[in-house]
């Protein structure tokens, strides 16, 4: 007797829920990218910041998450979306508590090449604050706990470390005096010299690291909200449930 697809026997266990939460944060994800290409009218140069790079990781990921809960298969594996919530919240911190943060030393508050419009807040809403908290909602509430190994947690570290080297070579590449020609104050060549910025990016390295594995650690023991699945049969008498 040929065996039968366990598809055909049990339905697939469908996540709508999910699946609209992480549809509206791939959204706001493309929107605010799209406000800052629109409004900046140089693709280049938006195209080179961190934040925008993790927003289209989160774009590109949740849009296929939410797929995948939308029509019951398996959700994506547990290292990406780890992962991708790593580094959006890396740009929801660094933005926070660096950049917006008139008392910092890296603050960009005052500079003119970033001077805020209405669509760039709004933009900058979303990009710095909606979808960092909406990957960590989805990461803590809406996927299975389990799965990250501390190794995770230095694999994770190699897009960092990615975009450090392809920031400091666009900058030498480029003309001095061309706008945002180091993208962010902390990588400025021209401020700190090439020994401050490393020193920068390896205080900055280790924070990443240190955040890394508490989401390993937080994997361990966070709650899993399992989602409703549909049943062949009750225990009890009746038709199928």
């Amino acid at each position: 007797m040929p065996e039968v697809p366990a598809e055909a026997v049990v339905p697939p266990a469908r996540r709508p829920y999910a699946a609209v939460f992480r549809a509206l944060i791939a959204l706001a994800a493309v929107t605010g990218i799209t406000i800052d290409l629109v409004v900046s009218g140089a693709p280049g140069r938006v195209l080179s910041y961190f934040t925008i790079q993790s927003n289209i990781i989160v774009a590109v990921v949740f849009a296929l998450d939410a797929r995948r809960a939308w029509t019951g298969r398996r959700p994506l594996p547990a290292p990406v979306t780890a992962g991708t919530t790593l580094f959006i919240a890396i740009t929801g911190l660094v933005y926070h508590l660096l950049l917006a943060n008139a008392s910092s030393g890296f603050s960009m508050t005052d500079d003119p090449a970033v001077a805020i419009s209405g669509a760039r807040e709004v933009s900058n809403q979303l990009l710095h604050t909606v979808t960092p908290l909406g990957a960590a909602l989805n990461w803590l509430l809406l996927t299975r706990p389990g799965g990250l190994r501390p190794r995770h947690a230095v694999t994770w570290l190699a897009y960092p470390l990615a975009y450090f080297a392809f920031a400091l070579a666009r900058g030498a590449l480029l003309d001095p005096g061309t706008p945002a020609r180091y993208p962010y104050p902390f990588l400025d060549v021209d401020a700190h010299g090439y020994a401050g910025v490393l020193g920068n990016a390896v205080v900055l390295g280790l924070a990443f690291y240190a955040l890394a594995l508490l989401i390993v650690l937080a994997d361990r023991f966070r709650p899993w909200v399992r989602p409703r699945e549909n049943r062949i049969s009750s225990p009890g008498a009746g038709g199928l449930k």
